[in-house]
């Protein structure tokens, strides 16, 4: 970790049976560092991520974070490392309450330790989350859910933390809303893997991006570069 790289994944390779989802694919993200993996429906992204936090099995290639091969480990392994995986649809516990899918979230014993604090932090990101903390999830708008999911990744105390389509579902004053919230759990220094169909909104926000095209990655550069790259704009941007 000496060179600030906080994860690594190189040469991944992911099928589901005989099906090709994930071809080759290498990327890194450094400890202080927002990165968008971008693509459309069905190119990867979801699949990468999935790997990643060791939801499937890669055939091929290697995940390291912190210094530490975790391909093949077991979620909980993983999360108790410091990634959290903020999956697409939310997921919640929608007969808990607000306050109960968080606590469910801190399942580490210094993730327990420091509920009554890392609670104060997300209430303070998610005003509304602490108006409703008695709410049953399943009673909460598309938005809150979403502030939900990601307040209960923050739970586990990430170095890492990865979005799935945050912004999926969501009316566009409540996207600008998600995003400056992702920014500032950013500064406050959580790195970020953000997967995102909004492609103009997630490389606005991030460093450096990829380009996920048909499992194998496509393009990989600077946000800004990216967003001036002719088939970006394109097949992305709608330019």
């Amino acid at each position: 970790m000496a060179d600030g790289c906080l994860l690594r994944v190189r040469g991944l390779e992911v099928s589901y049976g005989d099906l090709p989802a994930v071809r080759g694919v290498s990327l890194e993200v450094e400890a202080d560092e927002v990165i968008a993996l971008v693509g459309s429906n069905g190119a990867g992204k979801t699949t990468t991520l999935r790997t990643i936090s060791g939801i499937l099995r890669p055939r091929a290639g290697w995940i390291e974070f912190r210094g530490r091969r975790i391909e093949g480990s077991k979620p909980a392994d993983i999360v108790a490392m410091g990634l959290a995986h903020v999956p697409e649809g939310r997921q919640l516990f929608p007969t808990m309450t607000v306050q109960e899918n968080l606590e469910m979230g801190a399942r580490t014993p210094a993730a327990k330790a420091a509920r009554p604090r890392t609670m104060a932090r997300i209430f303070e990101l998610f005003p509304r989350l602490r108006e409703r903390r008695m709410q049953l999830a399943g009673t909460l708008s598309g938005g809150e859910q979403q502030m939900l999911a990601i307040g209960r990744g923050l739970m586990s105390l990430p170095a890492l933390l990865m979005l799935d389509e945050p912004s999926l579902g969501l009316a566009p004053v409540l996207v600008k809303t998600i995003f400056d919230i992702i920014a500032e759990i950013n500064r406050q220094g959580t790195a970020i893997l953000l997967v995102e169909q909004n492609v103009s909104r997630a490389l606005g926000l991030c460093r450096r991006g990829y380009v996920l095209e048909n499992g194998a990655i496509a393009l990989v550069g600077a946000s800004q570069e990216l967003l001036g790259n002719a088939h970006m704009r394109q097949a992305y941007l709608g330019l």
